[in-house]
């Protein structure tokens, strides 16, 4: 069934093939056809905070640690005693220069992946807690980083910013409208215009360079440029994100990355690890567009929902899952004859914020992703993902 949606400004839209559903926090689904492009045309409401987490959302995290309410508060208490979180946590750079792996012999990855982690966390814990300690460590760290990166080296300059740049993001949006006094309008243009100017630019090459990596490059840089238009206010990058997500011809967009018949994704046969980042990524996509009020987790009939149930029911030690030789865009990545027991049953905390959107949200059926967040709670700490879902992303039924 084919749908066609031009969603126009803020009020109302309609054709004689088109379909609109809102529910109460007024999200608009986009359905498509699998050949079809989808032309968007969408301006995002804009909610700040709007990061995946609303104030909705925030006020929901305080009353589940008010009322010890479980299991939202296990996955609190891991958060708490997670070392990146604490207030007392001492910042190891920051850097003029950023770059993945080492150069010269010497290798800063880990003590900037840690700052970042630590803002984020801080950042969380203060808008639940709203302990001023937390916010001054988060913002201590936001703007030490503004005033020095530079640039960004090296071979893997893409993944740097996508995979590490969205968590970066989160807390410059949580800090900027949750704690003004220690976010100013003087600190939040400098963090802003580093980032315009340092990590924009390499998301947009990789956007507008013909397909050459697997998907899970694609749809973090995705994530991380959706991400970025909401703490900028940019209705147009929020539309470029969209346009990304559902129309390039990159293998980490929706289409591309999943099968819509078998849930089978893109490096299924490469190993696991890759393919939990890819989804991860493609989720928290989802996640931030529908606190902007567009569902797209819905499209091409909840194919981000299949892939996580083939991923996890492979995951938890099933051994029929289809798989079939996937022919990538790019081509060169379709060798791989069988899928990869390469770190199998390996979970990332990446699956509880699918579950509370198509379970606890929509009332559908994940019973594999449902075994792995039952045997994986409370989630916990992981540097390339938000992790503590069972936490963060726990709405009422």
């Amino acid at each position: 069934m084919k749908k066609y949606i031009f969603i126009i400004g803020l009020v109302f839209f309609c054709a004689i093939f088109s379909s609109c559903l809102k529910n109460e926090f007024g999200i608009v689904d986009l359905t498509m056809d699998d050949e079809e492009e989808v032309d968007v045309n969408y301006i995002p409401s804009l909610v700040h905070p709007g990061i995946l987490h609303t104030m909705s959302d925030i006020e929901r995290m305080r009353e589940i640690v008010a009322n010890q309410e479980e299991p939202g508060f296990s996955g609190y208490k891991k958060l708490e005693s997670d070392p990146l979180s604490s207030y007392d946590y001492s910042i190891q750079g920051p850097f003029e220069e950023l770059y993945r792996g080492n150069i010269g012999g010497v290798s800063i990855q880990g003590k900037y992946e840690s700052d970042f982690n630590a803002a984020y966390q801080n950042a969380v814990m203060y808008a639940v807690t709203q302990d001023e300690r937390y916010a001054k460590k988060s913002t201590e760290i936001l703007i030490k980083y503004g005033e020095t990166v530079k640039t960004i080296l090296g071979d893997d300059t893409t993944l740097l910013p996508s995979i590490m740049g969205v968590k970066f993001i989160y807390a410059v949006e949580l800090m900027r409208y949750l704690y003004p006094q220690g976010m100013t309008d003087e600190s939040f243009n400098i963090v802003c215009n580093m980032l315009k100017t340092v990590f924009i630019p390499v998301l947009e090459t990789f956007m507008s360079t013909p397909a050459y990596s697997n998907g899970n490059w694609g749809a973090s840089v995705g994530m991380t440029y959706i991400a970025a238009s909401v703490l900028f206010n940019d209705k147009e990058m929020y539309k470029k994100a969209l346009e990304f997500y559902l129309n390039a011809d990159d293998n980490g967009t929706i289409r591309n990355y999943i099968d819509g018949e078998t849930g089978q994704c893109q490096e299924s046969g490469r190993d696991q690890a890759h393919t939990q980042l890819g989804l991860a990524c493609l989720s928290v996509t989802c996640e931030i567009a529908y606190k902007q009020g567009t569902d797209l987790y819905s499209v091409l009939d909840n194919r981000l929902m299949k892939g996580f149930e083939y991923t996890a029911k492979y995951n938890l030690g099933y051994d029929d899952v289809p798989y079939s030789v996937f022919q990538d865009v790019t081509g060169k990545y379709s060798n791989w004859d069988k899928i990869s027991a390469q770190d199998r049953g390996e979970f990332r905390p990446i699956y509880e914020m699918v579950y509370n959107h198509y379970v606890n949200r929509k009332g559908l059926d994940m019973p594999y992703t449902q075994k792995v967040v039952e045997k994986n709670r409370p989630e916990g700490f992981y540097y390339e993902h938000f992790g503590f879902g069972t936490f963060l992303f726990n709405d009422k039924k």
